[in-house]
């Protein structure tokens, strides 16, 4: 049993582990780059084939790679995107982790107000928030809707949200996974497929060539 001296710095390095089912795709960049993102939405593209006349592969192709640029800005340990048969993207997905060496990682309820903090909107009304027990660990489940702002402050779109902030045991990082949506038709259906991704969500320690620390 590991005592507090026994838990890794936060310089710990883990690997993120999903089952993508179908529709869900690995948008993932190592380098960030350009061209990373483009054989990454060649490869993908090829193996989504989309159904709708008025999506061709082209132009998922050409989403897959901005996406994956945009979802990649900010280094995430693990991004991806649903998207359906047609060849439409539906929901966008970012796994990060966060700390501050010697500074303790914030309980469930000191998390509320951070999952809450968007940098470029608000909050809409009264969030849902949820605790439950994932397999990665403890966690605080937040759904709520977003104004965002538009280019140049003009008006603001509405965003649904599902935020999970997962406290792992034996590990002093806080891992936050963030999924967003603009058909808001669809935010049940949404919902449900990242609450399905998300309970399988593995954490494992790994040392630095990426191998998994027993």
């Amino acid at each position: 049993m590991n005592t507090p001296d026994d838990v890794p710095p936060l310089s710990e390095d883990f690997a993120v582990r999903l089952d993508l089912t179908p529709g869900w795709v690995d948008l993932t960049l190592p380098d960030r780059s350009k061209a990373a993102a483009k054989a990454l939405a060649t490869e993908t593209a090829d193996r989504l084939d989309p159904l709708s006349p008025e999506i061709g592969k082209s132009a998922v192709r050409d989403d897959l790679a901005d996406r994956a640029l945009g979802l990649n800005e900010d280094a995430p340990v693990l991004a991806a995107a649903y998207y359906a048969e047609s060849g439409e993207a539906l929901v966008d997905l970012v796994v990060d982790s966060y700390g501050d060496e010697g500074v303790p990682r914030p309980t469930a309820e000191e998390v509320v107000p951070l999952l809450l903090e968007w940098e470029n909107g608000v909050v809409a009304g009264e969030p849902e928030v949820t605790s439950l027990q994932l397999s990665a660990g403890p966690a605080t489940r937040i759904r709520a809707t977003l104004k965002i702002r538009r280019m140049l402050g003009l008006g603001r779109r509405t965003v649904e949200f599902v935020r999970y902030a997962v406290f792992p045991p034996g590990m002093r990082s806080l891992v936050v996974v963030t999924a967003t949506w603009e058909k808001i038709g669809l935010t049940e259906e949404n919902a449900q497929r990242v609450d399905e991704i998300v309970a399988s969500l593995r954490l494992g320690l790994v040392d630095e060539n990426g191998d998994d620390i027993v």
